[in-house]
């Protein structure tokens, strides 16, 4: 029996920083030969390239636009609408009347992309600027991602160990979050206490966020909802490391990965 492809991480033009339809990224997700993909376009809080977060948002851009998708592939692809909700710790009122305005929602992924207050919020697209201050700037995030827990609208935590993406990939600081294990421990088990899940976001088919220490300890400590996703913002990165991650998955001891609908998690044998 074949096991069930999800990617629960992927952008259409509805983000910021995408460009193409959810069609489109439908039928590429289709092609790959996927059995679901979960659009979860950026729902920002922070300021950020020439975006600015609107007063209200857009909801019914994206309920347009996957309507459009569904009716083009849905007899060929399962279809799900969520959102990534970023900084929604720095303006807990603006971030309370994004949530009360959604659309009904199968997924919500909590994320954090820019350093704190300290930082001047800093996108960790420049992290090399902080380098100096690498392990501050990280025991601060993992203190920002406590408090986006706290408030705890999303369904799974996103791309964890993010600031490695451009630490090493762009700029080959050749850092890790081994200094600050006890902190990530700590997130770990506020997630699992809150009923809360963690992706693995496998990074367009480069080093998944989290790796495998993390994805290890999540499961030690007794965490079971784990999401895969690709981070894809164009058709050829669509499903990319998703068999991988699945495999990643085995060897750190889940039986299981979730994807989601109606915000509740469904079980699939991995």
């Amino acid at each position: 029996m074949s096991v069930y492809t999800a990617d629960t991480h992927t952008h259409s033009r509805c983000s910021p920083d995408a460009a193409y339809p959810m069609a489109e990224m439908a039928e590429a997700a289709a092609a790959a030969g996927l059995d679901e993909i979960c659009f979860t376009d950026h729902v920002d809080l922070r300021p950020w390239r020439d975006y600015v977060p609107p007063e209200r948002y857009p909801w019914e851009r994206l309920v347009e636009e996957v309507r459009e998708a569904r009716e083009r592939w849905g007899d060929r692809i399962t279809i799900r609408l969520g959102a990534e909700m970023g900084e929604m710790y720095t303006d807990f009122p603006k971030a309370e009347r994004y949530w009360r305005d959604r659309p009904e929602l199968d997924f919500v992924i909590g994320s954090i992309h820019v350093m704190g207050e300290q930082y001047d919020h800093l996108d960790f697209t420049h992290i090399d600027q902080v380098a100096e201050r690498y392990d501050e700037v990280i025991e601060d995030y993992l203190a920002q991602q406590m408090r986006h827990i706290g408030w705890g609208h999303f369904s799974v935590m996103g791309h964890l160990t993010l600031p490695l993406r451009y630490a090493n990939e762009r700029f080959q600081m050749g850092v890790t979050f081994e200094k600050h294990m006890d902190s990530v421990e700590q997130v770990l088990r506020a997630l699992i206490e809150k009923g809360l899940g963690l992706e693995c976001n496998t990074n367009r088919g480069r080093s998944p966020l989290p790796g495998a220490e993390i994805l290890r300890l999540y499961r030690r400590l007794g965490g079971e909802i784990v999401t895969l996703g690709s981070d894809a913002h164009r058709p050829e990165h669509v499903g990319l490391g998703i068999r991988e991650g699945q495999a990643l998955l085995r060897e750190c001891g889940f039986r299981y990965f979730c994807t989601f609908r109606q915000m509740r998690p469904e079980f699939h044998p991995l």
